[in-house]
C-alpha cells in the first residue's frame, strides 16, 4: 500500500521512502520528528541519513502525505494525513500529544466563522496543558 500511496502522491518509490512512510504508518497517533524517524531508521538497521529523512518528510508534506505541526516548545513534528481533521492537546512539560475530535467545537467554530463574516479554508485548536503522567503532575504541584 504504501507503495502506491508514494505513487498517488507523484513521487518515485524509493526504499527510504517506502521505509519513513511505514514508521509513520506504525506510529498511529504517535507525533514523530525527524529525529525520532531517524532513530527508529536506525533501530531497524537501515542505514538512512537524516539529511534524508527531512528531505523525505519535506516532499511528504508538500505533496500532502503528511502533516507538519509546530508545537509549541518543541521542533516539527510529523504524522501521516489520513484526511479526517482533529485537534490536538499537548503537554507542556513531556511533550505528549494526544488527537481528539469535537464536534460541538467544531460547530461552535463554524458559528463563529458565520458570524464574523468568513468561510473557513482551514483551521487547527491545539490545547497546551499538563498531562496526567505523574512527573508532570508532580512539576505541576511544584509550580511548573
Amino acid at each position: 500500500m504504501e507503495n502506491q500511496e508514494i505513487r498517488d502522491a507523484g513521487l518515485k518509490v524509493t526504499g527510504p521512502r517506502v521505509k519513513i512512510l511505514e514508521i509513520l504508518d506504525r506510529a498511529g497517533e504517535r507525533h514523530l520528528s525527524a529525529e525520532d524517524v531517524y532513530r527508529l531508521l536506525l533501530e531497524s538497521g537501515d542505514e538512512v541519513g537524516l539529511a534524508t529523512v527531512y528531505r523525505v518528510l519535506t516532499q511528504f508534506e508538500a505533496a500532502g502525505l503528511v502533516e507538519r505541526h509546530n508545537f509549541e516548545g518543541g521542533s516539527s513534528v510529523f504524522e501521516l494525513n489520513k484526511g479526517e481533521h482533529h485537534d490536538h492537546i499537548v503537554c507542556v512539560i513531556c511533550g505528549k500529544v494526544v488527537e481528539f475530535i469535537d464536534e460541538t467545537i467544531e460547530k461552535r467554530q463554524r458559528q463563529i466563522a458565520v458570524e464574523k463574516g468568513f468561510e473557513i479554508a482551514d483551521h487547527s485548536l491545539t490545547i497546551y496543558g499538563r498531562c496526567n503522567n505523574p512527573a508532570c503532575s508532580r512539576r505541576k504541584e511544584k509550580g511548573g
